[in-house]
């Protein structure tokens, strides 16, 4: 089934298809006229998207019970009615496959896969050994590229299903408004797959932004709370010197109070010896 963005008609620069296999792996079928620059770094641009659409959609389903193994292949293919220069260095190769590997020979599924196909090559190896339909996956890039009466004759003799196709590709073309028609239900399908692909991406987003509300509700709670508590930190800290304040002031009092009393002491021990002298000063005077 079309699962993500819709194609651009064949009759502009390209057409871009993502399809879900059977199990669950995301397949990107671009389609272009004329082989854009950087096909690589496209195609890899391609594939991260989809690998992060898919990782979204599945975790936003699955919630609590995602696991990273739910994430399946991501299968970029690219087909290229005149490709770019770099595929005339492989004239008698019209399947480039890349895929991740490391240097070790330790195997791990990095789940991004790559397949290039410059149909104008493909065109170029047919000719020249003058149109044998060996496969069906032959037969399929032909029916895509070729229009050649020797090569409709060799792929319907070999797979007859695809009589079926051609004649609804001959009759499309004797009548324009089951072409209009044909494009009218393709854009119906397109809009029912993009505005799905809106509701997906907009309650992602909802979702998104409910977690960032409520991230921030917990911390406007959380500084709240740690306002509350270095309030009454500063109340008790300045109840406390407060505290200290009465206790030194009462600290004070107590020792004017005692120097007070020191001094009323050391009065009278010296008024009580001034009255010894003179009592001594009295007695030597009578002897």
């Amino acid at each position: 089934m079309i699962l993500l963005r819709p194609c651009v008609p064949l009759y502009t620069e390209g057409m871009d298809i993502v399809v879900q296999l059977k199990d669950g792996s995301i397949a990107n079928l671009e389609i272009q006229k004329i082989g854009y620059k950087f096909p690589g770094e496209r195609s890899a641009c391609y594939s991260a998207d989809l690998l992060l659409r898919q990782y979204k959609r599945v975790r936003s389903k699955r919630k609590e019970k995602f696991a990273y193994r739910d994430i399946k292949q991501v299968y970029t293919i690219v087909l290229f009615e005149h490709s770019p220069s770099a595929f005339r260095q492989f004239p008698d190769t019209y399947l480039h496959y890349f895929e991740q590997q490391s240097n070790t020979g330790l195997k791990m599924d990095l789940l991004q896969k790559y397949l290039f196909v410059p149909l104008d090559i493909f065109r170029e190896i047919q000719h020249n050994k003058h149109i044998r339909i060996e496969n069906r996956l032959e037969a399929w890039l032909a029916f895509l590229c070729m229009d050649e009466p020797e090569a409709l004759i060799s792929i319907i003799e070999k797979y007859s299903d695809f009589k079926a196709m051609y004649e609804q590709i001959y009759d499309i073309c004797r009548n324009i408004e089951e072409v209009m028609g044909m494009f009218s239900k393709e854009l119906r399908e397109m809009d029912r797959n993009t505005v799905q692909l809106m509701i997906d991406e907009m309650q992602e987003e909802l979702n998104q932004k409910k977690q960032e509300l409520e991230q921030e509700r917990r911390n406007a709670e959380q500084e709240r709370q740690n306002a509350e508590k270095e309030k009454r930190n500063a109340e008790k800290e300045k109840q406390n010197a407060e505290k200290e304040k009465r206790n030194a002031e009462k600290e004070r009092k107590n020792a004017e109070k005692k120097l007070k009393q020191k001094d009323q002491e050391l009065e009278q021990t010296r008024q009580a010896y001034e009255k010894a002298l003179e009592r001594i000063a009295e007695l030597e005077a009578l002897s």
